[in-house]
């Protein structure tokens, strides 16, 4: 039988990317949504016909419990959140709740469902996907960041993740749950939100190329990330799930550009001096600033074969190229169907 996936956040760019990799893999797939008023499940039009969807809330545990005794599934993602940074200090309650506390609730509706107790062994149990996030760091105590270095979170969102993270190890050591956490690093597509940085800058860099646009209006351009492409980090989602123990695992390209290079990149892909166009705005600065974040992926690289295969300049001409067909299409960049 097909091993079968439930993935929250599956309309959001990791969701969808994660749920064509494992429909590629013979999986079946569910993906949970708040019901059919969510409005961004119209961007996943290509690919309804080969995912369910099973309804539930990460703010709401009793829908959880239904939702995983419905779809019985092998393997559980929580990709859901609220992930936009800046906006987690304008809502940071709902940021804890969801991104923080929703991991707990997932965690109990499998701890229920598959009968997990105290010091059990984790074979044979609903495997457990959490999506962690480099901006646990935050002000970093070292250079690049492995494993093993201690967390500063920065921001709300960060301070969420946190709590998730260790509520997974909390899990795994406690039930004996397969309870594994990625530590995913800055990764970006043509599918990226339209209030992320990158996806900002592509869709700004389109607008001015066909004449939509004089300027674009950006932040801090010294931070720097470690930024690649999501495609290749859900496979190493798939992969710490399909591995022989659970373990968390740090996944970027230990390389690190700054935003400044990710405009360069952006306006060259479109032919375009940057200089003339980018105008610094102190309002769009964080409150606290993480200056800077990269990967040491040794431990992915070599427990579980995992390499990133998209370049950085092939990732920002992708999606640069992209928005240049969605806008020269008349599409809403965000209402359209992903690509």
């Amino acid at each position: 039988m097909a091993r079968r996936a439930l993935i929250t956040g599956i309309t959001g760019q990791d969701g969808s990317y994660l749920a064509e990799h494992l429909l590629e893999q013979g999986y079946e797939v569910w993906g949970l949504v708040r019901g059919q008023a969510n409005p961004r499940v119209s961007r996943m039009r290509r690919l309804l016909s080969d995912v369910q969807v099973v309804r539930g809330d990460l703010l709401d545990q009793g829908s959880l419990i239904s939702a995983v005794e419905r779809v019985q599934p092998d393997e559980v993602y929580n990709l859901g959140a609220i992930s936009f940074v800046p906006m987690s200090w304008e809502q940071a309650e709902l940021t804890a709740e969801v991104t923080g506390m929703g991991v707990l609730r997932m965690l109990e509706a499998i701890r229920v469902c598959s009968g997990a107790s105290r010091g059990s062994a984790a074979s044979g149990q609903i495997r457990f996907y959490q999506a962690s996030s480099s901006e646990m760091f935050g002000q970093v105590s070292e250079t690049p960041q492995t494993e093993r270095t201690g967390f500063h979170p920065r921001s709300p969102y960060g301070v969420a993740k946190a709590y998730g993270h260790f509520l997974t190890q909390n899990y795994r050591e406690s039930y004996g749950m397969f309870a594994v956490s990625g530590i995913l690093f800055n990764h970006e597509s043509p599918r990226r939100g339209t209030e992320f940085v990158t996806r900002k800058v592509s869709l700004g860099v389109a607008r001015i190329k066909l004449g939509l646009a004089t300027e674009l209006r950006l932040g801090n351009l010294e931070a720097r990330r470690d930024w690649g492409y999501a495609g290749d980090y859900v496979k190493a989602m798939h992969l710490m799930m399909r591995a022989p123990r659970p373990e968390d695992y740090v996944i970027g390209t230990g390389r690190m550009k700054s935003v400044r290079e990710l405009v360069e990149a952006a306006f060259a892909a479109a032919g375009l001096d940057w200089e003339r166009y980018v105008v610094t705005d102190q309002a769009l600065h964080r409150p606290a600033e993480v200056d800077l974040l990269c990967a040491d992926p040794k431990k992915a690289r070599a427990q579980l074969g995992w390499e990133p295969g998209v370049s950085f300049d092939e990732l920002v001409a992708m999606m640069v190229e992209s928005d240049l067909r969605l806008l020269s299409d008349g599409a809403d960049p965000d209402d359209a169907s992903w690509p």
